[in-house]
């Protein structure tokens, strides 16, 4: 084994057996830094606050610097503490399809939290013939964070036809208050093009689930009401730019065209018909005509070799003025946390930080004191806090 790799390995395995023993001893870890590197704009500290976690997806920040809560796939809620404390599964939340890539994932607070505590879950529901889909639940968290009480479920993809893969899924609210879901097509190509099926689609709801009129899409009989576009294929990350208030999202290609997408009401982002990938056979995608079509939306990014991302986030704190304006978004093929610079709507620049950990990162999102906070989905997965030293 290569040195730099043992020590990477070493660090691991060292780290989590004393995470262990302290948490068995029934106390809170300390953070661990694990690694100091060089970057474009300074030298890059993570520290491991969080270990231990079963394949994390997704986390929140809870208003007013009161913890945050992280979703594990199998199917567990847990609440952290400003110290570090993990709480016990909190109870009340829906049960999931925990096959393949689906269980509990996606995270999202309602706007006024603060006085509904309403925490919506996106997650793999169960249908029939042992085939799933996604759905999307709110519930209120109890003031003691051990339970989501009154959870019902808002929205539900039709029809369910994953075999367990393709479910998404993120979710952000824009500004006026208007949920966005971002779907996978549950390895069904061409559905993403059917308007009449909620695969493969970005869709808007009001908080409560109901479809405002003025989707693009509301008065066509033959149009499910709640797209918003359509012609995606398993998107994994989800941002409202806090500046032009676009809503920006990327997805999953096959074997090469991960891409990055602005997307616009009644849209069409071309899956399976333009792309830039093929299938992981190294076959072409059967379906394809090319790599861009009249009528359809071009990524305004694309990545030819698949680094499989996941989570996204725009850097906006004073904290870090040489992140200002970037776009962080997390590797798990490739295993690293992605920035990228913009201008506009255009990426020009693109860096790849944390590779010598080897962690498969699911999820990113700025904290409140301006920081990174980064999930990577492992058996182990941990909590990882992300700044860049003066």
């Amino acid at each position: 084994m290569h040195l730099n790799a043992l020590r990477r390995y070493l660090i691991r395995r060292l780290t989590l057996l004393a995470l262990t023993a302290l948490a068995a001893a029934g106390t809170v870890a300390a953070p661990v830094v694990l690694t100091e590197q060089a970057s474009e704009k300074g030298i890059v500290k993570v520290t491991q606050l969080l270990s231990e976690l079963e394949h994390p997806w997704a986390l929140a920040f809870l208003p007013n610097n009161d913890g945050l809560l992280i979703t594990e796939r199998p199917g567990r809620l847990r609440y952290v503490d400003n110290q570090g404390k993990v709480s016990a599964p909190i109870a009340g939340t829906p049960e999931v399809f925990a096959r393949g890539q689906g269980g509990l994932l996606d995270i999202a607070l309602a706007p006024d939290f603060a006085e509904s505590r309403l925490v919506y879950l996106a997650f793999a529901e169960a249908g029939p013939n042992r085939l799933a889909g996604t759905a999307v639940g709110r519930g209120r968290l109890s003031t003691d964070y051990r339970r989501l009480d009154d959870f019902e479920v808002i929205f539900r993809q039709e029809p369910k036809r994953s075999t367990g893969v393709h479910f998404g899924v993120r979710m952000v609210f824009d500004d006026a208050g208007h949920l966005y879901i971002a779907l996978g097509e549950n390895n069904q190509r061409l559905y993403a093009q059917d308007l009449d099926k909620l695969q493969g689609k970005v869709v808007r709801l009001f908080a409560n689930g109901q479809v405002p009129s003025d989707n693009p899409f509301a008065a066509d009989k033959t149009a499910r009401s709640e797209i918003w576009s359509y012609g995606h294929r398993n998107p994994q990350g989800l941002a409202w730019h806090p500046e032009t208030q676009a809503l920006w999202l990327h997805e999953h290609g096959p074997r090469g065209g991960d891409e990055i997408n602005l997307v616009l009401p009644g849209k069409n982002y071309g899956w399976p018909r333009a792309t830039h990938g093929i299938n992981y056979s190294g076959l072409p995608i059967p379906e394809a005509e090319a790599n861009s079509l009249e009528g359809m939306e071009d990524p305004i990014y694309v990545w030819t070799k698949s680094p499989a991302i996941s989570g996204m986030a725009f850097y906006t704190s004073d904290r870090t003025p040489a992140w200002q304006g970037d776009l962080f978004i997390g590797a798990l093929k490739d295993r690293a946390l992605i920035r990228l610079e913009l201008e506009n709507d255009r990426v020009v620049h693109e860096e790849r930080l944390l590779q010598d950990l080897g962690r498969r990162i699911r999820d990113v999102r700025v904290g409140a004191d301006g920081a990174l906070y980064v999930l990577t989905d492992e058996s182990d997965g941990a909590l990882l806090k992300v700044e860049l030293e003066p």
